[in-house]
């Protein structure tokens, strides 16, 4: 082991733990102070008089002070290490601060009790994590053992975490509610309000998209009358029954399968015959258990960072792959419900994110990559750790030869993702949607309402006309087709009434749409 490392990656080396995703801090000893960013990770190097004891207690307090926290990696160390290290420290340290919050990660990631007394009562409590750098649950609960505040955002079955960074480091997150208020100042409460409807469809065909499905529009109206029924309406979208009827209305009373998974379930495709594995969802044993724990999640996040909870809450989701078919939907329809619920927007509004993803090979490829920072690093750890054996039939009826032969190790992954670049990509998916996607709705509806009033104050006509009328000559390059002049022969046609406005008319249009 070198012996210039410091802190976590010490404690790694010394216990030879694989990570599915490494430690983003690297500290090691140099000759001057200094901090390096490359491809993500951060490498700290310190000098000589910061270096710790060249023991657990030592390593371990550094890296609290000092580097990112991974909860994957704490769930490993404490599974394999001697408890008695610890208990040592804490006997020395009883009040010690970095001695409890070790005590009390490594009695709530192990589920067991260290062989030493509760610390003195009158001892003040300390947070577990630093909310100011991390998603925090905003109302802690006192661990009297340990007097310290577990503001831990999730349950020992399922704890996603997520980087914030230094309140002066958030310039990432994106002011959702602000982004819509400025589109509401600019266009009008009105206006936005009659572009939900189209922003809710597009966004539900958008997300059929994504999986390939686009074509099929009698489940595109019924996923936007789903979105428009439930999003920000729901009190707790994860509760069992809240979840069968937000599944249910999804697929339709069609659907083969319904409620939660009872089967392995993989996400891959079939190449010359061959299946190609790109991600293994949690065993279908854990899947119960993690799911509450997700709606414990999303319930003790409540008032931390919209966008935040919006991305762990959904990612989260996504890969756990709790249900027997809607997952993809639902994660992306989990974001508009926690930015509505949370109050960010109102709930008759839809931040079309979908339509961001599929609207581009960019994003599709960029919402792919998102996906790919926890499910490529898994299956590079577990690739040679499944195969396809004898058939068999499931609790739920479904039929596999899947086998996946290290969930037993995988459940530290599985447990416990980091979330934050998947948070980065969220926030500026939806400073995009918000400030193209939507602005560019706004417009061509502000548009189309000005080319309207412009046609009747040239010739009375009902509304639908005069839509027909924009339609026809935007999609023929503001030449009057054979169709319009059948349709409307009064206007376009030399023996119409109004023929000789028909010129007036196309230059009015036309004027709206090529002012910028």
């Amino acid at each position: 082991m070198s012996d210039t490392l410091l802190g976590f990656h010490w404690l790694l080396e010394m216990h030879g733990i694989q990570l599915v995703q490494p430690l983003h801090t690297r500290s090691r000893l140099g000759a001057m102070r200094q901090r390096e960013i490359a491809d993500g990770q951060e490498t700290l190097t310190w000098p000589q008089q910061y270096r710790p004891a060249d023991n657990f207690r030592g390593h371990f307090e550094f890296g609290l002070k000092y580097e990112r926290l991974s909860f994957e990696f704490f769930s490993r160390l404490f599974a394999r290490m001697d408890p008695e290290m610890l208990a040592s420290w804490v006997k020395d340290e009883p009040t010690g601060r970095y001695a409890r919050r070790t005590a009390f990660f490594y009695e709530w990631f192990t589920g067991r009790q260290l062989d030493v007394p509760d610390t003195a009562p009158n001892v003040g409590y300390v947070d577990a994590i630093d909310a100011s750098q991390y998603l925090a649950a905003p109302v802690a609960e006192n661990n009297r053992r340990w007097r310290v505040r577990n503001n831990l955002p999730g349950r020992r079955e399922f704890c996603p975490m997520l980087y914030l960074g230094t309140p002066e480091q958030r310039q990432w997150l994106y002011d959702v509610a602000a982004g819509v208020q400025s589109l509401d100042d600019t266009y009008g409460p009105e206006l936005l309000l009659r572009s939900a409807a189209w922003l809710t469809f597009k966004e539900s065909r958008a997300s059929f998209a994504i999986e390939h499905e686009a074509d099929k529009q009698d489940r595109v109206k019924r996923f936007a009358a789903a979105i428009a029924a439930y999003s920000g309406r729901m009190n707790d979208p994860m509760a069992p029954e809240q979840l069968l009827k937000l599944q249910q209305t999804v697929l339709g009373e069609a659907a083969l399968r319904v409620g939660l998974r009872q089967s392995p379930v993989f996400v891959g495709e079939r190449s010359f015959g061959n299946e190609i594995v790109h991600y293994i969802a949690p065993s279908e044993a854990l899947v119960g258990e993690m799911l509450d724990a997700l709606r414990g999640f999303e319930t003790r996040t409540r008032g931390a960072s919209p966008v935040a909870r919006a991305a762990a809450v959904s990612f989260a989701f996504v890969y756990l792959h709790p249900l027997a078919d809607g997952n993809g939907r639902i994660h992306r329809f989990l974001i508009n419900h926690l930015l509505a619920a949370d109050g960010v927007v109102p709930p008759n509004i839809i931040v079309p994110v979908s339509a961001t993803i599929a609207g581009s090979a960019k994003g599709r490829a960029d919402y792919d990559r998102a996906l790919e920072v926890f499910s490529r690093p898994f299956m590079q750890a577990y690739a040679d750790a499944y195969r396809f054996g004898p058939k068999r039939t499931c609790p739920d009826l479904v039929e596999t030869n899947f086998e996946f032969l290290r969930a037993e190790d995988a459940e530290h992954a599985w447990r416990y993702p980091d979330l934050t670049e998947q948070a980065h990509y969220l926030s500026g998916v939806l400073r995009q949607t918000v400030e193209q996607e939507m602005a560019q709705e706004a417009l061509a509806l502000r548009r189309y309402d000005h080319a309207r009033e412009s046609i009747k104050n040239l010739v009375e006509m009902p509304d639908p006309d005069a839509d027909h009328i924009i339609r026809s000559l935007k999609e023929n390059g503001w030449q009057v087709s054979n169709s319009l002049r059948k349709a409307l022969p009064q206007i376009f046609t030399e023996e119409g009434a109004f023929y000789g406005r028909h010129e007036q008319i196309i230059s009015a249009v036309r004027a709206v749409f090529e002012d910028e």
